[in-house]
């Protein structure tokens, strides 16, 4: 990494991060689902530019982006899955008359892959971000979405040092032939150990007893789903090319490049703390 890039990396990182951690902790809910909305719109958007090149059309992906900033809301709001079943049909029926059309007009030809991309951006993605969403509404949910987005910083840089210092078994996967066995269960076992002591200071800070069990099943089961999540963004670089999802970060890349990790850990975390609550 150039020394220039480097530079940007930091000076965004100590204005981004800041700012969001104060939407997500301190104003109430709906300003962070605000940001949720916006991050699931641009992750849709940046998606269809990898997959999509010329061929998903201008309607296409404004249905796509229109759904992925209104599934994060409907969550706030408590509407539940009849809202997110028309909001899955509008993209769907939209998407699949683009292609009928542009199929009876001989023009640019939509496949079924394009649809599909479409349906995974406008769809998929804002439901698996919906889940900070919940988190955040929860009892003591400043707590519990900060523990879902730190995780996945944990897990990262965990794996990152474990691979640097242990690393010795390396080609586990061809998607990131760079990372080791050891990074993995580096990983793995950075995760739990964040979470447990995530727990503890959050206890101390709150002032209530804290569960710790399903705080170290976060942690393994939240730290799994990370290291998935980033191989999964991965393999679809890999497969169209792409370096980088966006630039609307400078020096981290687009929304996906930071955000594709806590699509995976942010539904594991909250189904967890469903099911053993940690308050």
């Amino acid at each position: 990494m150039e020394v220039c890039d480097l530079a940007k990396r930091i000076i965004v990182a100590f204005i981004f991060s800041p700012v969001m951690l104060w939407i997500m902790l301190v104003p109430p809910p709906l300003a962070w689902t605000a940001l949720v909305c916006f991050i699931s719109a641009m992750a849709a958007f940046e998606l269809l530019r990898a997959v999509g090149e010329e061929k998903i059309t201008l309607p296409m992906r404004v249905v796509t982006m229109a759904s992925a900033a209104l599934l994060p809301f409907g969550s706030w709001a408590g509407l539940g899955m009849a809202y997110v079943n028309l909001l899955s049909f509008v993209v769907m029926a939209a998407c699949f008359w683009c292609a009928i059309r542009a199929y009876d007009e001989g023009g640019v030809k939509i496949g079924f892959s394009h649809v599909l991309a479409c349906l995974f951006g406008g769809v998929i993605i804002p439901l698996a971000l919906s889940a900070l969403v919940e988190l955040r509404r929860m009892d003591h949910g400043q707590y519990l979405v900060l523990l879902a987005v730190l995780l996945t910083f944990a897990t990262d840089a965990g794996a990152y040092f474990a691979g640097v210092f242990l690393g010795k078994h390396k080609g586990v996967t061809k998607v990131s032939p760079n990372k080791s066995l050891e990074g993995y269960i580096g990983g793995f076992v950075s995760g739990v150990v964040f979470a447990i002591l995530y727990g503890i200071v959050a206890s101390k800070i709150a002032g209530d007893s804290v569960n710790l069990l399903p705080l170290a099943l976060c942690g393994l089961f939240g730290a799994l789903a990370t290291e998935v999540g980033d191989l999964a963004f991965s393999f679809i670089k890999r497969q169209y090319g792409v370096k980088d999802y966006g630039h609307l970060l400078p020096g981290h890349g687009g929304m996906l490049d930071r955000f594709d990790s806590m699509m995976f850990c942010g539904p594991v975390v909250l189904f967890i703390v469903q099911c053993l609550p940690v308050f």
